[in-house]
């Protein structure tokens, strides 16, 4: 060694600045902030060491949206010491810069292939007391978005933890105008209604679900805001954002609480009852803490930031996984027609709806059961599971393979409801039988949580559907988190107030709707009970357990299949209600899968207008409030050539009778704007087909 330092002295002094460079480093971050740029220079994260705990703030073009804002774990010590953060004075900071890109294809999303890039700090900190156990920030700025989480990984000195709160605070400027769903607790079903105010009116403490979508005052330094739109689609310049996770697994579900003025993180706790939030084995990794930030919404909806936060995918054979549409008896009340065979749990019930999906291109059809009643063995009261409950036996007189059999020669498939309790009781035994019977997916219903058990649950059925050529729909479920991209199986998750609810006296009204769009929506796919054809002015409506009626007008309805993302629509009504009714011939149309996404204009909680591509054809759905409106829809996102639109719009008599829609045709191309005039509740839903060469020289223009 003594011959090597002689004859290479500068190999020597190299290593010794290195060393000293890094020991200078790790000190100097304890003083200094680290700056972090999206690719677009449009947002600005900076990274603040403190002697408590980290902090960040956020800018959007030059103006503060988030404030320094906490970042702080507190762990549950061994034996009686008392809680602690794993923050404090001291620790050792090495931070490590790096940009990515990310291209990916997915079967079911909003844009079916992907190309994004990000800038990205990983802040390795170790504390020099205690065990030096050591975790790892890691932050990303996104042109539409920042995200940042905690990663533990596999060390000498810690093997485990369990985590009491995950204090993630999110200190915004001003005043916000804040959008959310506040919840009684953690165990829910996540359907509750919106609530708009100004932060500083948000009572304490109160859980919030996720999504919460924000809207900050008007800014004059920003060029203005708003949709890509003119005439009175523009408004005052402003800031948006949002607040969600992705990548949800062996974790914790995430509300927000405003806690001293400010909003934080707040997790599920575990079952059991003695507060721990979380318990994990290292390595591990919380879920992505994400921040949507823009002057335009709609950019919000065409974001894939979640399913870029999330793992591959994990299911190599993909060729079995066919999205559709879907009926659902259910909610029209089980109904049938008046005829020689008795309805109930029977072969020629299901028959009855197997035959009219295969009559009109719905993919499948849904087991359910009859009048209250489970298709399957129970022994519990209604749908609810009994002790001796079981999926894998039919009640006596349905014959499922039978069922599946006869489907499949109609070109139909088969799923089921089941109630999750029953399913994963058994859950492999379960999956064998559903395979052997020839099903194609299922409802997962009643969840009803989001603390790290169930989330492990969830993930456990998907994993395993996949291996049985099954798709998955969680009902009574939380938020979606960019999960699809790992695992598409999952068509779609409830998680909202939803159409169901106009069975009962609490009719889904237009504003819960939009309110939904840039909250729930913003997460992914959200399964709604579309397809009610019996629409009645609110003076005239009344709660009806059979044959439900709808408030907004038919063209609302027909829209909201493009306006929100779902990969397993629902064909919720009766035979009778849609065949040879205006409108129907829409729904048969509109894809179940995308190819690209864009909001040409929008202003959140007035109306909104989502336009979806599936090959060369493009699709429009717009909504209204309660307000008559007329809304300019520029049609830039057409590629060049002229198109066929073939628009489905509310009649003038719409306010006093909302199913009557008029159907009419142009060409169009994409310098134009189509002008929607929308009635109080109403909508518009456009097919936009591209003409080829031949048919465009033919087609005569306005």
């Amino acid at each position: 060694m003594h011959n090597f330092v002689k004859k290479f002295p500068s190999m020597l002094a190299i290593r010794l600045l290195f060393c000293i460079g890094a020991l200078a480093l790790n000190l100097a971050c304890l003083a200094t902030d680290l700056t972090l740029t999206s690719p677009d220079g449009n947002i600005r994260v900076v990274f603040r060491p403190t002697d408590s705990f980290p902090c960040y703030s956020v800018w959007y073009k030059g103006v503060p949206v988030v404030d320094s804002s906490p970042l702080d774990l507190i762990f549950k010590e061994p034996g009686n010491t008392p809680p602690a953060s794993f923050f404090g004075r001291g620790l050792l900071i090495h931070p490590v810069y790096r940009e990515g890109a990310d291209s990916y294809t997915l079967p079911v999303g909003r844009n079916s292939t992907v190309s994004d890039r990000y800038t990205e700090y990983s802040i390795s900190i170790t504390e020099p007391r205690n065990r030096h156990r050591r975790l790892i920030l890691v932050i990303r700025a996104y042109n539409d978005g920042v995200a940042f989480r905690w990663v533990f990984p596999k060390q000498p000195n810690w093997n485990s933890y369990q985590l009491l709160a995950e204090n993630s605070g999110f200190r915004l400027t001003g005043d916000p105008l804040l959008q959310a769903s506040f919840l009684p607790g953690y165990t829910t079903s996540h359907e509750g209604r919106y609530t708009r105010l100004p932060l500083s009116k948000v009572k304490g403490d109160t859980l919030m679900d996720m999504p919460v979508f924000l809207e900050l005052p008007g800014h004059s330094e920003l060029p203005g805001r708003g949709e890509p739109t003119t005439g009175s689609n523009q408004q005052a310049a402003a800031i948006y954002m949002a607040i969600t996770e992705a990548n949800l697994t062996d974790y914790a579900g995430m509300y927000l609480i405003k806690h001293n003025g400010i909003l934080k993180s707040d997790l599920s706790p575990l079952p059991d009852g003695d507060g721990i939030r979380v318990k994990a084995i290292l390595p591990h990794r919380t879920p992505w803490r994400v921040l949507f930030v823009g002057s335009r919404p709609g950019a919000f909806l065409e974001s894939n930031l979640l399913t870029d936060l999330n793992d591959p995918c994990a299911i190599k054979d993909l060729s079995w996984l066919k999205p559709g549409k879907t009926d659902f008896h259910w909610w029209n009340g089980d109904i049938v027609p008046d005829t020689t065979f008795s309805p109930g749990i029977n072969f020629e019930t299901n028959q009855y709806y197997i035959d009219f999906c295969a009559r009109n291109g719905i993919a499948y059809h849904t087991v359910i059961g009859y009048g209250g009643i489970a298709w399957y063995t129970n022994d519990g009261v209604s749908y609810s599971p009994g002790p001796h409950s079981d999926v894998t036996r039919p009640i006596p007189g349905l014959d499922m393979k039978k069922l599946c059999d006869y489907a499949a020669s109609k070109g139909v498939g088969i799923r089921v409801w089941v109630h999750w309790q029953v399913l994963y009781r058994h859950l492999d035994k379960a999956f064998d039988q559903f395979e052997k019977w020839g099903l194609k997916g299922m409802m997962v219903d009643f969840m009803d949580r989001d603390d790290q058990q169930m989330v492990n649950i969830q993930t456990e059925i998907l994993r395993k559907a996949a291996a049985h050529h099954l798709h998955i729909q969680f009902h009574g479920a939380y938020k979606p988190t960019g999960l699809i991209r790992t695992w598409p199986n999952e068509l779609t998750r409830e998680g909202t107030l939803n159409y169901e609810n106009d069975k009962w006296d609490n009719p889904i009204t237009p504003d819960d709707d939009l309110n939904v769009v840039f909250t729930r929506l913003l997460a992914g796919a959200t399964d709604y009970h579309l397809g009610g054809f019996r629409a009645v002015p609110p003076s005239e409506y009344k709660a009806q357990y059979t044959r439900p009626l709808v408030l907004g007008t038919r063209c609302h309805m027909l829209a909201m299949y493009v306006v929100l993302e779902s990969y397993l629509p629902m064909v919720c009504d009766y035979p009778a209600a849609y065949e040879g009714q205006d409108g129907f011939d829409f729904i048969k149309a509109v894809p179940s899968t995308w190819d690209e996404t864009r909001v040409p204009a929008a202003i959140p909680g007035n109306w909104v207008a989502i336009a979806r591509r599936k090959g060369d054809d493009w699709y429009v759905g717009t909504i209204n409030g309660p307000t008559t409106s007329t809304v300019s829809i520029p049609l830039r996102f057409l590629q060049p050539g002229r198109y066929e639109a073939t628009l489905y719009s509310d009649a003038p008599d719409a306010a006093t009778q909302p199913n009557h829609l008029i159907r009419s045709t142009r060409i169009v191309q994409s310098t134009d704007t189509l002008q929607a005039g929308l009635a109080a509740g109403g909508g518009q839903a456009i097919k936009l087909r591209r003409l080829d060469n031949a048919q465009a020289a033919s087609a005569v223009r306005p």
